[in-house]
């Protein structure tokens, strides 16, 4: 059992901060998984016959390549890239790899050449699938080693080199070599200001207050650890219950006050409702002893305590989202346990309660890894922003690293300007003392979900949370599982309506009404996740129309707006504040 007692926050004062990490993958492997990889070849060498079959199957794909490309140059052989092609090649497409842009060029089909040399990458990439699996035997290591793997089979993949990529070749002859010369110009930049790796986004033409956290309104109190903003209102009247955000501070806040038209806080003020979010500070050494209990007594704690100041409201509701989200219930399990009924209802987006099944986190999270991450943190004071980075860049290294250096250095294109990724380039760091408690005390043990973890000397009971919640997945959440997100049914004590919805960890949440979105939802909830889908019923339309519906009909008649602040607590700067201009990509 845990526990941290509340502490004073420190001051204002400026630390001297380390120097960036180093290479990307260095950083990351404090987890161990070039260790865990070798451990599971090793497991797979006293496995002889599953090797003799992998090698086995391994030499006879190479075998046949030649003939299958000699097929091709005569024009003998199907295409392999169309299922059930009889003339196919021995080794297909990876069936994993069907949405996979990398090998779509005509050449990598139609060359003898280059279809010989992805035939090759395939078969060994199969092989060392093989190899893993005949070496399974701890689940730990395992997962680790084929996340190992994986970034291992993308950073060696030919499209990654100039010579062995047909697209980036046609382009430079197309060009007249203008391409590489742009190209080159985009690696040595990157070498020099962006810690080696390939940039993901160019932020030239976005602003914060303008086109990025641009929804109106004003800091209404700042402390030590956040700002309380209040939006301005939109509509003539509104809703009684003031709503508050309550976000990671993984991130920046403003992933839910992204731009306009693409922003859940300007929906939320345009449906009626009297918004407020918090914006945290970005930690630097001088917070290395920030705690969890902080978070939760001076992060949204103090903020019920602003806002109902201000507009007289008995309740108030929170949406929370991931880590945020999590504090939310922690924040409802304690006030439960104090006899403090002011919160109303509870919104949770992509929020993990129950730390038993946290997908690919999970290889991050473990005793060995975390213990090495306390090491690191007690030297700076805080988890660095670019190593968390780079944590999340390797779960999807095709997408997130590979992907760019082949379109800004191989084929010389200008990163694009897209708004997700620019808030995922302005990174935050993590405070040592609230990280090491936050990993052991959740991933390691799962103590909020088997009701002994403890908070401001109060023992959480989600059970004892009555609130209405409203719970919402993504199903391509790749750090939040949607299974894992619906736990969420079964652990709070109150009426939970569990909506899954299209899109990723923040697709899902930057989900405005559109052709693509959709959502599943029930009134039934069974204890596994699948067998709830099962019965989900379907519809095209976005979670935050479902949602408005939803919380808006426990949030009081409508009413006017409050004013802006009070004379406890006058408005001062403009949204969005100074924190969140605290840069960070150390």
């Amino acid at each position: 059992m845990t526990t941290q007692e509340p502490r004073p926050l420190p001051g204002e004062t400026e630390a001297s901060l380390i120097g960036p990490e180093s290479a990307e993958f260095g950083s990351v492997d404090v987890a161990g998984f070039g260790e865990a990889m070798l451990r599971v070849l090793g497991r797979a060498m006293s496995h002889g016959p599953e090797v003799a079959e992998a090698l086995t199957r391994y030499g006879q794909s190479l075998a046949a390549i030649g003939p299958d490309a000699f097929g091709i140059w005569r024009g003998a052989i199907g295409d392999p890239t169309v299922p059930g092609d009889p003339a196919g090649p021995a080794v297909p497409r990876d069936p994993a790899g069907s949405a996979d842009k990398r090998f779509t060029d005509p050449a990598w089909t139609g060359n003898p050449f280059y279809f010989a040399l992805r035939q090759s990458y395939l078969a060994g990439t199969r092989l060392l699938s093989d190899l893993l699996a005949a070496g399974e035997g701890d689940r730990q290591q395992d997962a680790k080693a084929r996340l190992a793997a994986s970034f291992l089979a993308d950073a060696v993949a030919p499209v990654n080199f100039l010579p062995t990529n047909p697209a980036a070749l046609k382009r430079a002859v197309d060009t007249g070599g203008l391409s590489l010369l742009a190209g080159a110009r985009n690696m040595v930049s990157d070498l020099l200001t962006n810690g080696g790796m390939p940039r993901q986004v160019d932020t030239s033409s976005f602003k914060l207050g303008v086109n990025l956290a641009a929804t109106p309104g004003k800091v209404v109190f700042r402390n030590d650890l956040m700002e309380l903003i209040q939006y301005a209102p939109q509509t003539t009247q509104v809703r009684e219950v003031p709503l508050l955000a309550s976000p990671p501070w993984i991130n920046k806040y403003y992933i839910m006050d992204l731009a306009p038209g693409r922003s859940f806080l300007e929906w939320a003020v345009q449906h009626e409702r009297t918004v407020y979010a918090i914006s945290y500070r970005n930690p630097d050494a001088s917070m290395r002893g920030v705690t969890l209990d902080d978070y939760l007594i001076h992060g949204p704690r103090q903020a019920l305590d602003v806002i109902q100041e201000i507009t007289g409201a008995p309740r108030v509701d929170i949406v929370g989202l991931c880590l945020g989200g999590a504090l939310t219930a922690m924040l409802a399990a304690y006030l439960a346990e104090t006899g403090d009924d002011r919160l109303g209802s509870l919104t949770l987006l992509n929020t993990m309660l129950d730390y038993s099944e946290p997908g690919v986190l999970g290889a991050f999270t473990d005793e060995q890894t975390v213990a090495r991450l306390e090491r690191q943190m007690n030297t700076t004071g805080y988890l660095a922003g670019r190593q968390m980075a780079a944590a999340f860049d390797v779960i999807r290294a095709n997408d997130l690293i590979f992907s760019y250096v082949v379109s800004n250095w191989l084929i010389g294109k200008k990163p694009p300007a897209f708004d997700i990724l620019a808030w995922n380039a302005d990174s935050t760091r993590m405070p040592a003392a609230m990280h090491a408690f936050y990993l052991r005390c959740l991933y390691v043990r799962n103590e909020l979900a088997n009701g002994v973890m403890e908070l401001a000397g109060r023992r959480l009971s989600l059970a004892s949370v009555k609130n209405d919640a409203y719970v919402v997945g993504a199903v391509n959440d790749h750090i939040v599982p949607w299974t894992a997100s619906y736990q969420a049914t079964r652990l709070l004590g109150g009426d939970v309506r569990y909506v899954l919805s299209s899109g990723g960890h923040i697709a899902g949440i930057v989900n405005p009404p559109g052709p693509k979105a959709w959502l599943e939802a029930a009134d039934e909830y069974p204890a596994e996740a699948e067998r709830w889908r099962a019965i989900a019923s379907h519809r095209t339309g976005s979670w935050w129309e479902d949602w408005t519906g939803w919380a808006g009909a426990r949030a009081g008649a409508l009413t006017a707006p409050p004013p802006m602040g009070s004379v406890a607590f006058p408005p001062a700067s403009d949204a969005p504040g100074e924190y969140v201009r605290a840069q960070s990509r150390a």
